[in-house]
């Protein structure tokens, strides 16, 4: 067949891989247009498109598909079939009509628990113990579409979005090579919305930990903002971004926000409910370190009875 690939992130490039490498003809690679990136703002190419460049692959990088220009390009390809996987674009009927067996997507929740842009993070941040791969038949909704293959992934407890990533591109590289193996012999089944989510895309702004919340809360968002945007939290000397915590015990009632401990063993905070303790942070100007490193250094930083400040 001839395919089209569709994406823009590395959990796309992964999959792209996957097809390149069983052997599949991708005649055409479609990914976000070239955005500015790093201290120096300069544009830079997607990992798909990285890829594709590799591969000698024809590259294509609409900025919608509103003009007809764009679907008329894609219409000339004549492809067989579309694959999809965290494009960034939303596909208007008329081009889901145009692969002569549709447009199949590679979604990293399993539908319809997480639809949307933030499907890893989300399924963290909400303490879900598992997730997964859903291959699914696009149709004109937000991930709606009926489904072909779904394979379960374990939310381990020490995942963050970074590994849960990881083991989800390389997990859906797989699904779609299988779904590539079985396509004629494969039953689609309806999603039920009544179990549908909304995965929200993620902002800055929600990452300023508020130590209101109870510290297993907290600690989940901690894992799920890493590697990106990374939980924050305010001080006098400037932004502390938490790598790592874990929630603890505790059977005293302080402030939210109130710094019990700082030593080597880590740094113990005080949350609505419980308290967490950091093991790995980076303080402002510096990089990521683990705490008992953090300690050593001497800074006068996350001292033991400070508040710290809670996001109006």
């Amino acid at each position: 067949m001839k395919i089209v690939f569709a994406g823009t992130p590395e959990f796309a490039a992964v999959a792209l891989d996957a097809i390149i490498g069983a052997g599949h003809t991708v005649i055409a690679a479609y990914t976000q247009p070239d955005r500015p990136a790093g201290r120096g703002k300069k544009l830079m190419a997607s990992p798909v498109k990285q890829r594709a460049t590799a591969y000698k692959i024809p590259i294509y990088q609409p900025l919608n598909f509103k003009e007809p220009e764009a679907c008329e390009t894609l219409l000339a390809l004549q492809p067989d079939l579309m694959i999809v996987a965290a494009y960034g674009l939303i596909l208007p009927q008329n081009v889901l009509n145009i692969p002569t067996f549709g447009c199949i997507n590679i979604h990293a929740s399993l539908l319809p628990r997480w639809r949307g842009a933030a499907p890893i993070q989300r399924a963290i941040q909400a303490g879900d113990t598992e997730t997964g791969i859903t291959i699914m038949q696009m149709d004109i909704g937000l991930d709606t579409g009926d489904m072909l293959i779904k394979h379960t992934c374990a939310i381990d407890a020490n995942d963050n979005a970074g590994i849960l990533h990881d083991k989800l591109a390389a997990m859906g590289g797989k699904a779609i090579l299988e779904f590539l193996d079985r396509r004629t012999g494969l039953i689609a089944k309806p999603q039920n919305n009544q179990l549908a989510n909304y995965a929200h895309k993620l902002s800055k702004q929600e990452a300023q930990v508020n130590w209101q919340l109870d510290a297993e809360s907290i600690v989940r968002s901690v894992r799920a903002f890493n590697p990106w945007p990374v939980a924050f939290t305010e001080t006098p000397q400037g932004r502390v971004r938490i790598l790592e915590a874990e929630r603890v015990e505790t059977s005293e009632a302080r402030i939210p926000g109130t710094i019990i401990e700082k030593s080597k063993r880590g740094i113990y905070i005080a949350c609505g409910e419980n308290s967490i303790r950091i093991n790995r942070l980076q303080i402002p100007g510096g990089k990521p370190i683990n705490v008992s490193d953090f300690v050593n250094g001497g800074k006068a930083l996350l001292n033991a009875g400070d508040i710290l400040t809670i996001p109006e």
